[in-house]
Parts: structure tokens; C-alpha cells; sequence
């Protein structure tokens, strides 16, 4: 079993930023990927990044390009969501995700996932 915490959340204005974390504990040494979901009221649960836990490659949902940042910290377990020029249709719960099977493709998907944090709430004003 693996267990997600998720921290950092908050509100913040538009165009603001904020930098979740998210540290896992467990048996966390078959870490495949891990990654950020969120949801938001009246929709879906959507991905926004993942992260390949040995190489570090990074994958973002096309609306967070080039203002969110995924990275870890192997050491700690712990990987970060830096959102930057945050808009207010990013208001959601956010949550992160570890996925311990072994993938070819870019897991994006819920069922890709294998244990999910509880989420942390991220408002964003106009």
C-alpha cells in the first residue's frame, strides 16, 4: 500500500501562484509514475501532469503547459506542483495519483492509476 498526503493548496487571485506538494509513504520503492489530477465542481476528475519517477520525464495536460511545473524529490518521496498565472478555471480539488505498474505510453488517465491522496482544495479569484 501506498499513502498520498497532498499539501499547499489555498486561494489565491488571478494570476497568482501556488505550489502544492505531495508526499507518499509505503511501499513507495515501485513508484512507477506519479502524477496530478484535479476536479472540479460539476466535472470530472481531468489530468494535469505526471511524472516518471526514475528519469524524471514530464507530461502536462495541454492547458498547463508552459504555467504549471511537475518535479520530485526522490529523497523525500515527494513530488511538487508548481501553478503559476493561475486562472480562475483552475479552481478544483487537486489530487495526486501513484501508479506503480509498468507503462509503455504516458499514463493520463484515472484507471491508470493505482492510489490516490485526498486533494487539496485550489480557489482562484477573477
Amino acid at each position: 500500500q501506498v499513502q498520498l498526503v497532498e499539501s499547499g493548496g489555498g486561494s489565491v487571485q488571478a494570476g497568482g501562484s501556488l505550489r502544492l506538494s505531495c508526499a507518499a509513504s509505503g511501499r513507495t520503492f515501485s513508484t512507477n509514475f506519479m502524477g496530478w489530477f484535479r476536479q472540479a465542481p460539476g466535472k470530472e476528475r481531468e489530468f494535469v501532469a505526471t511524472i516518471r519517477w526514475s528519469g524524471g520525464n514530464t507530461f502536462y495536460a495541454d492547458f498547463v503547459k508552459g504555467r504549471f511545473t511537475i518535479s520530485k524529490d526522490n529523497a523525500k518521496n515527494t513530488v511538487y506542483l508548481q501553478m503559476n498565472s493561475l486562472k480562475p478555471e483552475d479552481t478544483a480539488v487537486y489530487t495526486c495519483a501513484v501508479r506503480n505498474r509498468a507503462t509503455i505510453g504516458v499514463p493520463a488517465t484515472t484507471s491508470s492509476y493505482d492510489y490516490w491522496g485526498q486533494g487539496t482544495q485550489v480557489t482562484v479569484s477573477s
